[in-house]
């Protein structure tokens, strides 16, 4: 009889409200993200440079035989900036990583750019015919290469936001830590 009213007396501490429980488990999600990186956002700058790489070797390649197309002053800009787009991605991946919300505003520049880009060269090959009737740029070619840089820019836009997320519940939570006088940290309110 007695061991049964300690099991329902364990049972009954056991299951917090439901309210405190989510409360309670949202605490410990936001204070081990002090400790873990921000991987998502990591990855998905990763995946938008990835893309980005499939976009220009698949463009790049192209440039075969009389077609004289590619050789112009576009075409070295277009290789400069993809350059300066790994680099500052690359970047940019790093501080989101650490939970750097000031890193989330150049994935959100780059993902508009990413976006600007499908009217510049795509769509300038594509609708440019050659002496022969043929456009410099396929129909499958220029589908693909649109949506690898529009698949780039989302990439670029959900890292971004989820960083920004993130780093709010990261510094919505560092103040309510409290610091007590011999140096241990605690929750505002509550004591440990």
């Amino acid at each position: 009889m007695k061991e049964e009213q300690t099991q329902k007396a364990f049972a009954t501490k056991a299951k917090p409200a439901a309210g405190r429980e989510l409360t309670e488990d949202r605490i410990i999600r936001r204070d081990r993200m002090r400790f873990k990186k921000n991987k998502t956002s990591a990855n998905l700058t990763l995946l938008a440079i990835l893309l980005n790489v499939l976009y220009f070797v698949n463009l790049y390649q192209q440039d075969k035989g009389e077609n004289h197309y590619y050789h112009s002053m576009i075409i070295g800009i277009s290789i400069v900036y993809n350059l300066i787009f790994m680099l500052a991605a690359f970047l940019a991946e790093e501080g989101v990583k650490n939970y750097k919300k000031n890193y989330s505003f150049p994935l959100i520049v780059l993902g508009v750019i990413q976006i600007g880009r499908i009217f510049i060269l795509p769509m300038d090959a594509h609708s440019t015919v050659l002496s022969m009737g043929q456009t410099v740029m396929g129909n499958g070619q220029f589908t693909y290469l649109v949506v690898l840089l529009v698949l780039s820019a989302v990439c670029l836009l959900v890292a971004a936001a989820v960083n920004l997320v993130k780093c709010s519940e990261l510094a919505a939570h560092m103040k309510t830590l409290e610091v007590r006088p011999d140096g241990t940290r605690v929750l505002a309110g509550k004591s440990a």
